[in-house]
């Protein structure tokens, strides 16, 4: 089974969203577009670097000089930290777009709740 592509998986994503938010005015679509777009690249990012860290640990060793070892904080811990902040503010603000009490909301809390996070 061929493996898919990082492009055809984000693209997979903002179609998800997309559908979500086809129910807005124009104005509203525009607005959300770059947003969706973020998401999706996000929520593809995000479950790579969770499948590292699950493989590699939240932890990676360095050597500073000839001397110097030990541990620090992975790489990917530290972006899987700040891009999920950074996913759950563009959820949150097109949540906000949305009408209060409607479907699509519900549509983009699953969506969130399939990509591993909730929204608080």
């Amino acid at each position: 089974m061929p493996k898919i592509t990082i492009d055809t998986r984000i693209k997979r994503e903002r179609e998800q969203l997309e559908k979500i938010f086809a129910g807005l005015d124009e104005n509203r679509r525009n607005t959300a577009a770059s947003l969706i777009e973020n998401a999706a690249f996000m929520a593809v990012t995000l479950a790579d670097l969770r499948k590292t860290i699950t493989e590699e640990g939240v932890v990676s060793k360095y050597q500073n000089g000839e001397n110097q070892w030990g541990t620090k904080k992975s790489p990917e811990v530290e972006v899987y930290n700040t891009m999920v902040k950074n996913q759950t503010a563009i959820i949150k603000t097109l949540c906000d777009m949305l009408p209060a009490g409607d479907a699509e909301g519900d549509a983009l809390r699953a969506w969130q709740k399939a990509n591993g996070r909730t929204l608080r």
